[in-house]
């Protein structure tokens, strides 16, 4: 279902939710809203025998806001986006250094403090630390590297645009350059050389003693961890961060859709995450146990 709008425009919050309203509507999806998902567990016990019949997988027991679900399979839709990670050592700050994580930022006036400190930087970080000096705040940014900085429009198109015609988003995450990608972030649409003139740049924050800086406000621009505390299956690392191949996890009947790389560059990006969908439906409905219901929190 095409996105409507200008092909290279830049779509706002509520553009992106009523595609989305309408998008459930128009294939008429069984989507249970205000229901939070509290348990996901096997209907076989950690430890038993996990398959019901060859290549059958033992269901799962899913515990809901709305009451009890029983599924077959169960496709993990979460994103990967959602839990805010930041330092250990942001507890040491002084009480008065006001904080907040990217995610809590909304504007310069709605942050109070003449010097800011802007930990990370990647895309989110750069932006705020531009939009923070633009409005005559002093601004810090802590990052331990920059990444290649790339305009928003090249030939009058938008990069995205270019990157979907030459296969950038069809790069796989486990070929050489899509290691070289996953290990330094794409800025796009930020003037870097310009930013680097108007701000003060340290390296990678690592403790919180205030020898070579006190600012009055930080930002934690430092992205997010894997936090799925609903989920008993024994398919996560040890950081919390799930176990797979391409979505798909040695717990039978368990797999994940969204994740950063999961296949390739396009995984976790609203217009390309339906490819992945197609693969991940394909193997749902060649088991010989077909899916009674995808659940997501």
């Amino acid at each position: 279902m095409p996105f409507p709008g200008d092909p290279d425009g830049h779509p706002g919050k509520d553009e992106v939710a009523a595609y989305l309203e309408a998008y459930a509507e128009r294939f008429d999806l069984p989507v249970r809203l205000g229901c939070r998902v509290t348990s996901v567990r096997p209907e076989t016990p950690v430890g038993a025998p996990v398959e019901t019949a060859v290549g059958a997988p033992a269901g799962f027991a899913v515990e809901t806001t709305a009451g009890p679900l029983r599924a077959a399979q169960v496709v993990v839709a979460a994103g990967a986006f959602h839990t805010p990670r930041t330092p250990a050592f942001a507890a040491g700050l002084a009480p008065h250094v006001v904080q907040t994580h990217s995610t809590g930022y909304r504007s310069p006036d709605r942050l109070a403090g003449d010097d800011v400190l802007v930990v990370g930087a990647g895309n989110t970080g750069v932006q705020i630390a531009r939009e923070l000096a633009e409005s005559g705040r002093r601004v810090s940014l802590a990052a331990s590297a920059v990444g290649r900085a790339l305009p928003q429009r090249v030939l009058g198109r938008d990069l995205f645009w270019w990157f979907d015609r030459i296969g950038f988003m069809d790069v796989r995450g486990r070929g050489r350059l899509g290691r070289r990608l996953r290990e330094q972030e794409l800025i796009i649409g930020t003037d870097v050389s310009a930013l680097m003139r108007r701000v003060r740049r340290f390296g990678r924050a690592v403790d919180a003693d205030g020898a070579r800086h006190r600012p009055d406000a930080v930002v934690w621009a430092t992205g997010f961890v894997p936090r799925y505390p609903w989920l008993h299956v024994p398919v996560l690392d040890d950081g919390g961060a799930p176990v797979h191949d391409e979505g798909t996890t040695a717990w039978p009947g368990l797999h994940f859709l969204g994740l950063p790389w999961q296949r390739d560059r396009g995984s976790s990006v609203l217009g390309w995450v339906g490819r992945d969908a197609a693969v991940l439906a394909r193997r749902l409905t060649a088991t010989t146990n077909p899916v009674k219901t995808v659940v997501s929190p």
